[in-house]
């Protein structure tokens, strides 16, 4: 399944949440520095999503805030994990 999402890097908890218009965010510890931001947020999703580290791979975005990522598990399991997930404006 492919996910739209925003990051937010260094910020002082890890969070995936949707915002007021909608839009899946993290926010992640890991600096935006020398792509490990991205190694972070890979490790990150893997375990929200309860699934290996390679089953998750950044498509698009690399070096941008808004990312493309597949992950590769069942969508049902996919869409319980997004349902549980809280709304912040």
């Amino acid at each position: 399944m492919i996910l739209h999402l925003k990051v937010k890097p260094g910020s002082k908890v890890d969070k995936l949440f949707f915002d007021a218009a909608g839009q899946l965010n993290a926010k992640i510890k890991a600096p935006a520095q020398d792509g490990k931001a991205n190694a972070y947020l890979v490790d990150y999703l893997a375990k929200q999503f309860g699934v290996s580290r390679s089953a998750v791979e950044i498509v698009s975005g690399f070096t941008n805030p808004h990312k493309r990522l597949e992950i590769r598990a069942e969508e049902a399991a996919i869409r319980r994990v997004l349902a549980g997930l809280e709304t912040h404006s």
